[in-house]
């Protein structure tokens, strides 16, 4: 019973603060949009609020894999990243654009605490070796969040603005911090981590398995950070309004969860799920660049999202098989501020070309996920 309901807890906490994460990318990159009218000020947003994530992954990995209460830790990251959310917010239209640009960036600093840094406490939450259907449940809160994220600020932006869902996105992010006081203490008798920040860096480089999932799945996030900032043009050129493209990304999202309900392992090893991911994002970004009607459009998002979520459940099915223990937050946080990075990438320059070609920048998109797919050895 009580392993049952640690699991359960875990995942209530990491489904809140992946939501609130998930809806303010969303909502910051609308509330851009609808102040300054500029598709590349609303892309520039959502590149702020995740690129600082590059910094912010190793040393919340480090601190982490060295604190004996992790999820303290987590708790205050949770803290700070609503709050700096909040004052994204509130500078918006009020202060110069340059100046909300670095706000956006000091709140992402603590992104990856949503996404690698939850996930790496999974063992101590189902000690004893983690379970493939943990591993699923943890990877399918990202697929909920995402659906439940985007259908939120795309609703809330539509009935109260781009301003309110940004809020809701904060609320969200701070109800998990009770959760995360209450995570497992680390274990007496693990083993210090050592090697200051690079330690997780150098082991992922130094084995070929996390290397290769490593560079499929961020360049698989370059893509999708191309979508996203895609979506508020898709939105008003094929389904009638900016915040309607937030629907794309719910549809992807959906479709990722279906797809994750058939366990990767009964098909085939989750090295290769990753990159048959990769493959299937591809058609469905070519597909997406093409795509003239609703119907078509939403069937590239699906297509998208199928290849998405079991891909993500593979990723940390590799990352939990080759981690040892004093390594996990940093090899987690470090993985999740990297793909966060790539994300961030493909956004910035998806804007400006999105601009110039809408198709172009979707199938530069499609372009950089079918490279990922091709490459089976060496170094990131």
């Amino acid at each position: 019973m009580k392993k049952r309901y640690g699991l359960a807890a875990y995942l209530a906490g990491a489904v809140a603060a992946r939501v609130g994460d998930e809806m303010s990318g969303p909502a910051l990159m609308l509330a851009g949009f609808a102040v300054t009218g500029s598709a590349a000020a609303g892309s520039a947003l959502l590149a702020g609020v995740t690129i600082a994530a590059v910094v912010g992954g190793p040393v919340l990995g480090l601190a982490l894999d060295r604190v004996e209460r992790p999820g303290w830790l987590l708790a205050g990251a949770l803290c700070l990243h609503g709050g700096g959310l909040a004052l994204v917010l509130l500078g918006l239209g009020r202060v110069p654009f340059a100046v909300v640009l670095g706000l956006a960036v000091v709140a992402g600093v603590t992104g990856p605490a949503v996404a690698g840094g939850w996930t790496a406490q999974l063992p101590r939450v189902v000690p004893g070796g983690v379970p493939g259907r943990a591993i699923a449940l943890d990877a399918m809160t990202f697929g909920a969040a995402s659906l439940a994220g985007s259908a939120l600020a795309g609703g809330v932006a539509q009935g109260m603005g781009a301003a309110g869902a940004v809020v809701v996105a904060e609320v969200l992010i701070w109800a998990a911090v009770p959760v995360a006081l209450g995570l497992p203490r680390a274990s007496a008798g693990r083993e210090a981590a050592g090697g200051g920040f690079a330690a997780g860096v150098r082991f992922v480089l130094g084995n070929p398995a996390l290397t290769r999932a490593t560079f499929t799945s961020v360049s698989c996030c370059v893509a999708q950070g191309v979508l996203t900032a895609c979506v508020p043009l898709l939105g008003e050129r094929v389904l009638g309004g900016a915040a309607r493209g937030a629907v794309l990304l719910s549809c992807a999202a959906g479709a990722g969860l279906v797809a994750n309900a058939v366990p990767p392992r009964l098909v085939m090893a989750p090295d290769a799920v990753i990159r048959l991911g990769a493959v299937v994002q591809a058609a469905g970004l070519a597909l997406a660049a093409t795509a003239g009607r609703p119907a078509v459009l939403v069937g590239a998002a699906l297509l998208i999202g199928a290849g998405e979520g079991p891909q993500l459940t593979a990723l940390f099915a590799v990352r939990h098989r080759e981690s040892p223990d004093r390594l996990r937050g940093q090899i987690f946080t470090t993985g999740a501020s990297v793909k966060i990075t790539g994300f961030a990438v493909g956004a910035a320059l998806a804007g400006p070309l999105a601009a110039r070609s809408l198709p172009g920048a979707l199938l530069l998109a499609a372009g950089v996920a079918a490279v990922a797919c091709l490459r089976r050895s060496g170094r990131v």
